[in-house]
């Protein structure tokens, strides 16, 4: 059931066919698979969907011969610097697409099929089970105070009352050094007092500036 259509180094036409056809469906299956609960570009998610079949003409145009492999993979390899960096859901997508390439490539359709599968579903539960997302409340704190404020422990009645974790992550000078910008990572108590809190904190530093909003998740491979 998964063996190879294509039968030593000839490349019929029924199984170009074939394998150019699995190769697109399932590219279109990635496409999908990447904008389900994401953020995503018109041009990323064509792309995504046109890529297994461009891989799997490479590796059927290659087919053994050394030479054609070296130059493909030395030209590949400079797609790189005309490439934005992408996120690392984005990264992932890219190798599912070109292992599906690959496999279609050499004629594996059914493996190719059936990894998609697995992967796909194992895909949707870890998104829609929020695997590695983190905690809703999860806030970025950021506090501006007067030079002459005191920052240690300025604001920990406020923090027991309205959070349940904080900690200061960072401390900053801005204006010339007349200002201390603090960084804390808080976990709410409950959401709906966000405003008091904030407002608890404003006659605390002055009506300075004060910025709360989720933090930002750091994509990185």
């Amino acid at each position: 059931m998964l063996n190879s259509i294509i039968s030593g180094t000839e490349i019929t036409v029924s199984s170009f066919l074939i394998c150019t056809a699995v190769s697109l469906a399932l590219g279109l299956g990635c496409g999908f698979l990447c904008m389900y609960k994401n953020r995503y570009s018109q041009s990323f998610a064509l792309t995504l969907a046109m890529l297994p079949a461009v891989v799997q003409v490479v590796i059927m145009l290659v087919n053994g011969n050394i030479g054609a492999g070296v130059a493909v993979a030395g030209t590949f390899s400079l797609v790189r610097f005309r490439s934005a960096n992408g996120t690392a859901r984005e990264i992932g997508m890219i190798f599912l697409a070109m292992a599906i390439g690959l496999a279609t490539g050499m004629g594996y359709v059914a493996m190719a099929a059936v990894f998609f599968g697995i992967m796909a579903v194992f895909t949707l539960i870890l998104t829609t089970a929020r695997f590695g997302a983190g905690r809703d409340s999860e806030r970025q704190l950021k506090i501006t105070i007067a030079e002459n404020l005191d920052y240690d422990g300025l604001f920990d009645d406020l923090f027991s009352r309205y959070t349940n974790t904080h900690s200061l992550e960072r401390v900053k000078t801005t204006n010339m050094g007349t200002l201390y910008e603090l960084d804390y990572k808080i976990t709410l108590r409950d959401e709906h007092e966000t405003k008091a809190f904030i407002d608890e904190l404003r006659t605390r530093n002055g009506n300075l500036n004060i910025v709360c909003g989720r933090p930002v998740a750091k994509e990185a491979l």
